[in-house]
């Protein structure tokens, strides 16, 4: 994300605040590599609203009775995907590590090697 903040930034980075929220929305908007899923859409169960998108010029809001359970029952269904990705990813990320990782038994009074650093 500081790639992106830095791209869109003066050449001394001194207006990186002025880019935050274009850089925001970027990333509110973008599929996310552990979720699968946008996260502007599963905060706010549509998707966005940009300021090039075509509109009707005649917006009419009629009141439908269904319309809050039909977005808990949308958004409720986008966490879970997400929730299942989530842990997907982890199971992902525990199997890699666990290839390379070696399974110790030490017991008290093993004598023990510790590296430390700048030492």
């Amino acid at each position: 994300m500081d790639g992106k903040i830095a791209a869109l930034c003066n050449e001394r980075r001194t207006n990186w605040d002025e880019v935050l929220q274009y850089v925001t929305f970027n990333y509110n908007t973008s599929i996310h590599a552990t979720t699968k899923q946008i996260s502007f859409e599963i905060m706010h169960g549509r998707q966005a609203t940009l300021p090039f998108d075509q509109q009707d010029a005649i917006i009419s809001l009629t009141h439908d009775p269904k319309h809050h359970q039909q977005i808990k029952t949308c958004i409720g269904k986008l966490e879970e995907e997400a929730r299942k990705n989530i842990l997907k990813s982890q199971q992902q990320h525990k199997t890699r590590y666990d290839l390379n990782r070696q399974n110790l038994s030490l017991k008290i009074d093993d004598l023990v090697l510790v590296k430390t650093r700048n030492a």
